[in-house]
């Protein structure tokens, strides 16, 4: 007697069903981050620009052994560095990359930047039509994007 011919299953291996999970889980992961807001993403651009601004200007505070402070300026659409020399605050810009971005130091009306080497903690807020980010400093690390909210922050503050 001739054996019987073996049927196939009908439906999907779970190898199957896998492989079509994880390419549908992949698309969403991709179509999500492709649809970030712009406004973040430039109020995140800002937040490492002003830190790398703060960085340079606070080395350059300790070169010339001088009291460097960084304020936004009144209207909220620029910043200055006080106490630098004519000429090396001329090389540092002074204005947003988007005009639209304001900033507010918490606690205190201007950042220290130097020449000391050991630093108050301090941090300013960035915000961007309704989003915000913080930059800040422990006073021994550089100033960098922190982590939480400015309402988080602004509550860490004494």
């Amino acid at each position: 007697m001739p054996a019987a011919p073996r049927r196939r299953p009908l439906g999907f291996s779970l190898l199957e069903l896998m492989v079509v999970v994880m390419l549908v889980a992949l698309a969403t992961a991709l179509t999500t981050l492709s649809m970030r807001d712009a406004s973040q993403n430039k109020l995140e651009e800002e937040g490492a620009r002003l830190s790398a601004l703060l960085e340079t200007a606070r080395t350059q505070s300790r070169i010339i052994g001088t009291e460097v402070r960084w304020a936004p300026v009144t209207d909220g659409t620029s910043f200055q560095f006080l106490g630098l020399p004519a000429r090396a605050a001329a090389e540092l810009p002074t204005k947003w990359l988007d005009e639209s971005t304001r900033a507010e130091i918490v606690g205190e009306p201007q950042l220290l930047l130097g020449p000391e080497p050991l630093l108050p903690a301090q941090r300013v807020v960035l915000r961007l039509s309704n989003h915000e980010i913080a930059v800040g400093t422990d006073g021994l690390s550089p100033f960098a994007i922190v982590e939480g909210s400015a309402a988080t922050v602004a509550a860490q503050q004494p």
